[in-house]
């Protein structure tokens, strides 16, 4: 997920822990089916960019939120376009200290009914998984937290902040995101001193839960394109240069290079305590690793998998590839798209200023194709 903001401070759910599990089969709690009614409304909700609509997923919820008591004049459904509006909604604390805001995404990826096995807005369990777009992605999330305001509405004791739940559009794409949109038009609706979002996620092992994750930092997302022009030519008097070719070997040096690491406050105490978890192998390499220096070979252990990689280093690879237009001309363009995600700290500048060295091709033209979302790492303990 690519977030706006990280400056707020980002922090994976630890309230959560209703529903994911229950089997059909089993009798729920009324906490419980009341949570899988919201979860199958919200599913059934198509709000996909192309044809979807954000707006009827947040009115549905606010009609629940009123319904619990949420006062009319703290629920809002606001947003630049009649299809992408966001859901803002306020419990009232006592105010002692700054706000907590609960944030989850209503849209989701596009659905083509061709590419399911399934109806894709309905939601389905089966052999105890969850079918349905969105069903991870957010809108379990969003259920949650609408349900945990609901109930925090009606509590005997009144908590000591104002609870803000925010329902928003376009995270997965498109050019309303509403992260943006109320950070720049209501930003008063939505000012907390931390922010509970999707990304921290868990793990399990034998079916059993280890950890519930915190994320304090987000990498930034920033993708590029790499681009070759020629001036073409007829497949039957080939020359040696070649705008695939030049483009192939620009994109085989990107493959080959691993970017430093580099281990930051939040890092550090992510390995320290993930090794007290983990296999005994993966575990002496996370404390290698802390080590000062870092020892090279526990580096390249935790670097071949994934998971870890992608904490030790800004990475970039490849997702597109386009070039030529005729199967008997020689290409005059062969554009590649490469996407990175940047170590909070380090700016899309810095990175492109990187990837022209591992190129280190003049003809291949490198360039930002968004603008840069680049922010600092978020403390540990702020005193929020």
């Amino acid at each position: 997920m690519r977030r706006v903001e990280p400056r707020w401070g980002i922090v994976a759910p630890a309230l959560l822990s209703a529903l994911v599990a229950v089997s059909t089969a089993a009798a729920l709690t009324p906490e419980q089916a009341e949570l899988r009614e919201i979860y199958a409304e919200l599913v059934a909700i198509d709000t996909t960019a192309s044809a979807g609509s954000t707006t009827l997923a947040a009115e549905a919820m606010a009609k629940r939120l009123r319904a619990a008591g949420v006062p009319a004049e703290d629920v809002h459904v606001v947003g630049p376009s009649a299809r992408k509006k966001n859901l803002v909604a306020r419990v009232r604390g006592k105010g002692t200290r700054r706000p907590l805001l609960l944030l989850a995404h209503l849209d989701v990826v596009e659905a083509r009914r061709e590419d399911w096995s399934v109806e894709p807005f309905e939601l389905l369990e089966r052999d105890g998984y969850f079918y349905g777009r969105g069903s991870i992605d957010d809108k379990a999330m969003a259920a949650m937290f609408t349900l945990i305001a609901m109930r925090l509405q009606n509590a005997r004791t009144q908590p000591d902040r104002d609870v803000i739940l925010a329902l928003t559009a376009d995270e997965e794409g498109g050019p309303e995101n509403g992260v943006e949109w109320l950070l720049e038009n209501r930003r008063e609706l939505v000012d907390a001193a931390v922010v509970i979002n999707e990304g921290g996620g868990g793990r399990m092992r034998a079916d059993r839960y280890l950890f519930n994750a915190v994320q304090a930092s987000e990498k930034s997302y920033m993708t590029f394109s790499f681009e070759v022009r020629d001036r073409g030519g007829h497949s039957s008097l080939p020359r040696r240069e070649n705008a695939i070719y030049r483009l192939a070997r620009a994109l085989g040096r990107l493959e080959a290079n691993a970017f430093p690491i580099e281990l930051n406050e939040v890092t550090r105490t992510f390995f320290a305590r993930t090794a007290r978890i983990e296999s005994e192998a993966t575990a002496a390499a996370m404390e290698k690793l802390l080590a000062e220096p870092p020892d090279p070979g526990a580096v390249d252990q935790l670097s071949e998998i994934p998971a870890y990689d992608a904490l030790l280093r800004t990475t970039c690879v490849a997702t597109r590839l386009e070039a030529g237009h005729a199967d008997n001309a020689l290409p005059q363009t062969a554009r590649a798209t490469v996407n990175c995600r940047l170590l909070p700290g380090h700016a899309t500048d810095d990175l492109l200023r990187s990837l022209e060295a591992v190129v280190d091709d003049e003809q291949v033209e490198i360039r930002a194709t968004e603008p840069d979302t680049s922010a600092p790492s978020s403390p540990l303990d702020a005193g929020i």
